[in-house]
């Protein structure tokens, strides 16, 4: 089927990026009206597309009608259709928590709609370079995001991850050299049909190898992973939040992408020390994220190694190959951007109210701010596996994937992750509603904790929308902390709170996302 909405994904953000700059030339203020307009026709046009492909099928697009080889292939299937609808919805959630948290710049906004048009681009391609082009368009504009905290940490996360993303972005296209000398074409469908019988081939191996170690560290699995902990850390949490929910996680989409449609199943079979390869490398980045989220103290550190652990989870289920664990990884993907991103933009609530950035800040705040403590309560829980929710989902399907294809050793993985998990998460629950509060350890980030009369009978229970510590800045609180935002409001609390919903609604959503991935995976798996 083919379908003309599929180039506005990409043009429309795109486009509606120029505005910001030029509106600067009289105001400066406009910029998340615009970024609001643009991603609410974004999430619109999401929703048509991804209707299409669920009542009909793969929905496909050839730019100028250039058809394959030689032509741009704009393609939406069951395997992507969840990851377009992710980044449209995210993608406008985040603008309900930047309203009243910011930054309020034109030029941010300018390269949030650039992040947003890059990430379609590169769920929607149907060739590897333009797959490149819109990797490189993600990097540029998350670089500038990093950094807009205007920081000297900030500068220094962000000049990391360029360094290291371009390195990425290069060995990314070194491989896709290589598979275009090797075919002559590059069209994902075309090389699947022309790398065929070729799986041993030097060129076609160094390819595979290429492309899949740069993507690794685009989703920043380990130890790959190196510039995610400060570029998380010290970019202002309106950012960490979005790129924490999409910028990997559309990254980690690609990987599964070429993995299932360019290589194929068959690739593995014919060269089976790929697979363990990728499998080996996927088991050490759960286990490695999870022991490091394990120890750490501050909450965004450890929220950011724990994607790192969750990447890992969702690599090795496509790299089994099998219809349980590729359904596993896609459910996966799509709720640790909602999990992670719900948490992010909690902790930078908690920022906000409390200046509590370290898991010793969290003490007893489950009754100071109940709602997002509550939420935070609900994405911890879905991120261990508890059901209903869709952490157990995907969780369970890759497990049972791996069972059934043999691979025993990456269900053992899963279920020591599943308590490493539970030991972080269950350490942040308790301080936030059993411990009592502690001195301060770092001021430079502040606690804020000081006021905890009435806190253990839940006395400022609704302080949490609108409301501060009395003079953050004298108590070294969250106004010292430029990352934080300036207030809470009421859209940012309630979208922490829907994301939480849906976090637990897509844990009872086996049957739709079956009913996306059925024609894909029947092709996938003949």
């Amino acid at each position: 089927m083919t379908d003309g909405l599929l180039p506005l994904l990409v043009a429309v953000p795109v486009l509606a990026a120029v505005a910001p700059p030029l509106l600067c030339l009289r105001t400066t203020g406009t910029g998340w009206y615009v970024a609001a307009v643009a991603c609410a026709v974004e999430a619109a046009l999401a929703a048509l597309v991804v209707r299409s492909v669920f009542l009909g099928g793969a929905v496909r697009h050839v730019v100028g009608g250039y058809e394959r080889p030689y032509g741009i292939e704009l393609v939406v299937d069951g395997l992507s259709a969840p990851v377009v609808a992710l980044v449209a919805v995210v993608s406008l959630g985040v603008l309900a928590f930047a309203y009243t948290a910011g930054p309020r710049r034109n030029s941010f906004y300018s390269a949030y709609l650039l992040l947003v048009g890059g990430l379609m681009g590169v769920s929607v391609t149907g060739d590897l370079f333009n797959m490149f082009v819109f990797l490189e368009i993600t990097g540029l504009a998350t670089y500038a995001l990093v950094a807009a905290d205007r920081s000297g940490r900030s500068a220094v996360a962000a000049l990391k991850y360029l360094i290291l993303g371009t390195t990425g972005a290069s060995l990314f296209l070194i491989g896709v050299g290589y598979a275009f000398v090797e075919t002559g074409t590059l069209n994902m469908v075309d090389l699947s049909e022309r790398l065929a019988g070729s799986y041993g081939d030097r060129a076609v191996l160094a390819s595979f190898g290429f492309i899949l170690v740069g993507l690794g560290l685009k989703t920043a699995v380990f130890p790959l992973h190196t510039w995610q902990p400060d570029a998380y850390s010290y970019a202002p949490d309106t950012v960490t939040t979005f790129i924490s929910a999409l910028v990997s996680t559309v990254a980690a989409y690609a990987v599964g992408r070429i993995v299932l449609t360019v290589f194929t199943p068959a690739f593995f079979e014919a060269v089976p020390a790929a697979r363990a390869a990728v499998l080996a490398f996927a088991a050490v980045s759960i286990l490695a994220g999870s022991a490091l989220a394990a120890v750490q103290t501050e909450i965004k550190r450890m929220l950011t190694y724990s994607s790192v652990s969750q990447f890992g989870l969702v690599i090795a289920g496509f790299a089994l190959v099998t219809s349980d664990a590729v359904l596993g990884a896609v459910v996966h993907l799509v709720g640790h951007g909602l999990m992670k991103g719900g948490l992010f933009a909690a902790a930078g609530v908690m920022a906000a109210r409390h200046g509590a950035r370290t898991v010793g800040d969290y003490a007893r705040l489950g009754y100071r701010s109940p709602v997002v403590a509550g939420a935070v309560g609900i994405f911890g829980v879905a991120l261990v596996g508890i059901p209903p929710s869709v952490g157990f989902l995907g969780k369970w399907y890759i497990a049972v994937g791996a069972v059934r294809a043999g691979a025993w050793p990456i269900a053992v993985v899963v279920f020591l992750s599943t308590l490493l998990t539970l030991s972080y998460v269950a350490r942040l629950l308790e301080r936030l509603y059993f411990a009592e509060p502690t001195e301060p350890t770092d001021p430079a980030v502040g606690a804020g904790t000081d006021a905890d009369a009435g806190a253990g009978t839940g006395a400022d229970a609704d302080s949490e929308v609108g409301a501060r510590d009395p003079d953050p800045v004298a108590d070294g609180g969250a106004r010292a902390d430029s990352r934080a935002p300036a207030a809470v409001s009421t859209g940012m609390v309630a979208a922490i709170v829907a994301a939480a919903v849906v976090v637990v609604a897509l844990g009872f959503a086996t049957a739709p996302f079956e009913a996306f991935l059925e024609r894909f995976l029947g092709g996938v798996f003949p």
